[in-house]
């Protein structure tokens, strides 16, 4: 080989030397790069993380009890010596040093909520604190209270921070404002379920009960025990939801007393599947629906009336249908009912259902109704077996 060829392969080895170096150098540098994008992901990340456990508290609104928790959680995330959660009138926690400077902080409270830096005037030479923010919440177009932090001296930085911190922790009041008035739509519309308990039945009730009492006084004492558990179940105050089991102890409840009101003109048949007994559904769902075939099939007709209650398992959810065979009505007389526009006397009922199974389940799992005039009618609801956030209270 000329010197010229060994010259030739000497550059050429050197040149894919040069190369790898790169490419290895390139390969490095996009390693590191990745890892630095993944340590910003992750930190960004945890500070979410750690800002939503401050904030969460918050979300059973603002009291001194839950201030204390956000304030306690939220200071270390600031990096501060000291830091306050007030209402609009008073300091309701502080977290850290120096809290001799709560007045000065409550005095500020009186003037309009916006955010405040200011300096703190302190006698104490070691007093960690020097100068303090405060920014106000916002919730449903209030300001129900406000943060305060401080620091030794004037920071940017921890003024941006605090306002970050201020939006998390009214997003959470918001929140809360939701659930209070989610909870109050929740309870009118229970109170407006148990209002509609007929007036009619329950007098109907007493006097079935009272027609027993010379002639079959072990009957009248078991109609009294039924009409005494169904009103307590009715009228229960703990929870949202019950099971499909307590539903339908209820439902047999109310059946006992209209059986002795009615004698052989009502016939029902029960079809339970056991594996549905334990679902979860929004309290008084079923009895409503019931009182709504018994009033179409006996009340309004003088024919012996049929009801059936069915509940089956359908893999992920509970399917659940109340059939009789009584008047039924016009489609667009049932739209007025569902649409709540049929009168205030009429059809409470049903639309209060159709609305709570739609607000929990989503529009998917209102009532679907067959009915026609002449033809009975038939509601079916489907029940989903597990839903986040929907429990029975404990037995």
């Amino acid at each position: 080989m000329t010197v010229l060829g060994t010259a030739a392969l000497a550059l050429a080895g050197l040149a894919l030397f040069v190369l790898g170096v790169a490419l290895g150098h390139g390969a490095a540098r996009r390693q590191r790069e990745h890892a630095a994008d993944s340590d910003g992901a992750r930190a960004l990340a945890q500070a979410l993380h750690t800002a939503a456990l401050a904030a969460a508290p918050l979300r059973a609104g603002l009291t001194p009890d839950t201030a204390r928790k956000a304030a306690r959680r939220l200071r270390p995330q600031l990096g501060t010596p000291a830091l306050a959660l007030t209402d609009d009138t008073a300091v309701l926690a502080w977290d850290g040093a120096a809290d001799h400077h709560r007045a000065q902080l409550a005095q500020r409270l009186a003037q309009p909520p916006r955010t405040r830096a200011f300096p703190l005037s302190c006698d104490d030479a070691g007093c960690p604190v020097r100068w303090g923010v405060l920014v106000p919440l916002a919730a449903d177009g209030d300001a129900p209270g406000a943060l305060a932090v401080f620091a030794a001296a004037e920071s940017g930085t921890l003024l941006r921070a605090t306002e970050e911190a201020a939006r998390r922790l009214s997003l959470e009041l918001e929140l809360a404002g939701l659930d209070r008035a989610r909870a109050s739509a929740h309870e009118a519309e229970v109170r407006a379920l148990r209002a509609q308990i007929s007036p009619h039945f329950v007098y109907n009730s007493l006097a079935s009960i009272a027609s027993f009492v010379r002639t079959d006084p072990e009957r009248a004492r078991e109609l009294l025990q039924e009409f005494a558990d169904f009103t307590r179940y009715s009228f229960r105050r703990d929870g949202d939801f019950t099971t499909l089991a307590e539903e339908l102890r209820s439902i047999e409840q109310y059946l006992e007393l209209a059986r002795a009101r009615f004698g052989r003109r009502l016939k029902v048949t029960l079809r339970i599947a056991p594996e549905v007994l334990p679902v979860t559904l929004p309290f008084l769902c079923l009895q409503p629906l019931v009182e709504n075939a018994l009033k179409h099939g006996l009340e309004e007709t003088v024919e012996r009336s049929n009801v059936t209650i069915t509940a089956e398992d359908e893999g992920t959810e509970a399917r659940v249908v109340i059939e009789d065979d009584g008047v039924g009505m016009e489609p667009e007389r049932l739209r007025a009912i569902l649409r709540g526009t049929a009168g205030p006397a009429t059809g409470i009922g049903l639309s209060n259902v159709d609305r709570r199974l739609r607000q929990v389940y989503g529009d998917d799992h209102g009532l679907v109704i067959e009915t026609g005039v002449g033809a009975g009618t038939k509601i079916t609801l489907r029940v989903p077996k597990f839903r986040p956030g929907v429990q029975a209270p404990p037995p």
